[in-house]
């Protein structure tokens, strides 16, 4: 398994998105180059995520300290993954740090493995800070006014899904449950939890997404998501029917009308998760994820995946 040497990606920028409301996005959106957001208001901030490495959820803080929020912090998680939740510690020992129960499972069982994939990334000294406050189906934050839905939706993306609903401002922070420009990656959730996980948040009625990774968009981002969706779960039927593995189902299929979504790879994984699925699987169960990671590195040439964090 080898690696291009590749550039480290700008430092991510902040937008505000509604009154109070800010989307900190790092492009170009690829391996764990991830989204954040932000509301201000009452006596501090609440963040929804942070980052993968030390220097970037520094940059993330810094950007939340420089809007004048009062002292206090609350970081929302919305799943266990450590591109969105390798920062926590950044945000100090006094933070709240709120997310679905499975996730605070499986950010410790998990712990720093994702620098494993990418060892060549200057990680820093990230650590793993578990949730203080956990829920199964739904928690309401009160910031001030503003009231800040926490939703589970998965299994879809993994086990352990929240979106952030800001009903009064319609704007939806979904995590990686939807991406924008990107290839989904359901691996450790369910591509039939998925497609549910995007019709209910279609239901919602949002006037603005904010994705896990990938720019700012709007309802519009799920059309694509569902079709990928659906196309993936196609391919398995036919490779199941065929006899292929997941890995020459991907290579047979090629890449479709998708073949302009970054990381490409994931179709690989997302495969694996639908093969499954397909043949009675339990949604979520766990997958062998690093035996299925190689096969992803074999799809992409034998190249590790690009990772500019």
């Amino acid at each position: 398994m080898s690696a291009p040497t590749t550039p480290v990606a700008p430092a991510g920028r902040l937008t505000e998105i509604a009154d109070g409301v800010y989307a900190f996005t790092q492009p170009n959106g690829g391996w764990c180059l991830n989204n954040a957001g932000v509301l201000v208001g009452g006596d501090g901030a609440v963040v929804v995520d942070t980052a993968a490495t030390e220097a970037r959820a520094a940059r993330l803080r810094e950007a939340v300290d420089a809007l004048g929020a009062g002292p206090g912090r609350v970081v929302v998680n919305t799943h266990h993954h450590g591109d969105h939740t390798f920062g926590n510690a950044a945000f100090g020992p006094g933070t709240t740090v709120v997310a679905h129960e499975r996730a605070r499972v499986e950010m410790a069982e998990t712990g720093l493995a994702l620098t494993g994939l990418w060892p060549d990334v200057d990680w820093g000294d990230v650590r793993v800070v578990l949730p203080t406050l956990t829920f199964r189906d739904a928690l309401t934050l009160h910031q001030g006014e503003r009231r800040v839905d926490l939703l589970h939706v998965g299994p879809a993306h993994t086990t352990n899904d929240v979106v952030a609903w800001l009903p009064a401002e319609r704007v939806l922070f979904a995590g990686d449950v939807v991406l924008s420009g990107c290839t989904p990656f359901n691996l450790m959730g369910s591509i039939e939890g998925a497609l549910a996980a995007v019709r209910r948040l279609r239901e919602l009625r949002p006037a603005t997404v904010v994705c896990g990774h990938g720019a700012v968009t709007g309802p519009e981002v799920f059309d694509p998501t569902e079709r990928y969706l659906r196309w993936v779960l196609d391919v398995a039927r036919h490779g199941v029917a065929q006899g292929w593995s997941p890995l020459r189902a991907a290579r047979e299929a090629g890449p479709g009308e998708f073949a302009d979504l970054l990381d490409p790879e994931r179709t690989v994984g997302n495969l694996h998760r639908a093969y499954d699925e397909v043949r009675g699987g339990a949604r979520g169960r766990p997958l062998d994820v690093v035996a299925i990671f190689q096969e992803m590195v074999d799809f992409n040439g034998g190249q590790l995946p690009e990772c500019r964090a």
